[in-house]
């Protein structure tokens, strides 16, 4: 039972010297480049969401024209 112990154990210690190997190749963005994209999600969500509120609105006038 032990030997199946340390043969886990290897791997969880192989897999996370993987993970640190490779967190240390991203290239991480810096605070104007994440401030940059960030206001460009937030700028594409709300066009999205106002499109989407559009669609619905009419969608919901025309469908209680016709099931009046």
């Amino acid at each position: 039972m032990s030997a199946q112990t340390g043969a886990k154990k290897g791997r969880v210690s192989t897999y996370f010297k993987g993970v640190k190997a490779e967190m240390k190749k991203v290239i991480w963005p810096t605070k104007k480049e994440l401030v940059n994209y960030t206001g460009v999600v937030v700028l594409i969500s709300a066009i999205v969401g106002l499109v989407v509120w559009v669609l619905d609105l009419g969608i919901h006038r025309v469908l209680s024209l016709i099931i009046k």
